[in-house]
């Protein structure tokens, strides 16, 4: 029997009550019911300072970049769930892949090795009537040109304080069923390209 899919999950926003780590936990649910081995992470666990290559020169990769590294290589899909700032990524998001693209020092070959080959789902919500769409533009762009493969199927929910009943569920079968559906696919498309 084959090993199931690792799938690594996390939210572009390190707030506590955030909507998109609600929304990526529902998908990561969804994953492991299609099978996968979900690994949930909260970026707010991996403080990393803000990208500076003077920094990196002085001092090296901070820990938590290289535990951060070390979880994107033994993973094959990601499920991203990412809110929009200003029309775009947010910082916490595009300071982490910064981080996790620079070359280890004792393996400076394997630089983009944890997002190479990579599958990835994407997912937003946000209080504004696009739910995060345009963000997700610059999210999949990034991730394209860094070596992931980022599936077709992706999902914006507008309006997230009314979204989300007081558990975190989402309180629309349709827009549930829409992540579900992204969930399954993600796992469904990294075991094809995993084979």
């Amino acid at each position: 029997m084959s090993q199931p899919i690792k799938i690594l999950a996390f939210a572009g926003s390190a707030r506590i009550e955030s909507f998109n780590k609600k929304l990526v936990k529902i998908a990561a649910e969804e994953a492991k019911v299609a099978g996968a081995e979900v690994t949930y992470l909260d970026l707010l666990d991996y403080p990393m300072p803000i990208f500076n290559e003077d920094l990196e020169a002085q001092e090296g990769l901070p820990d938590t970049v290289l535990q951060f590294k070390a979880l994107l290589r033994s993973h094959q899909g990601f499920l991203i769930s990412c809110p929009e700032y200003n029309g775009s990524i947010t910082p916490l998001l595009k300071n982490v892949i910064d981080w996790a693209s620079r070359p280890d020092p004792q393996e400076p070959s394997m630089a983009l090795s944890g997002f190479k080959g990579k599958v990835a789902a994407l997912l937003a919500t946000s209080p504004g009537g696009l739910g995060g769409m345009r963000g997700l533009v610059h999210v999949r762009a990034i991730l394209e040109g860094i070596g992931v493969f980022v599936i077709p199927d992706q999902k914006a929910i507008p309006g997230a304080y009314q979204a989300f009943d007081d558990q975190g569920n989402l309180k629309d079968e349709k827009q549930l069923k829409a992540v579900q559906a992204i969930a399954t696919k993600l796992v469904d498309v990294t075991a094809k390209l995993s084979q």
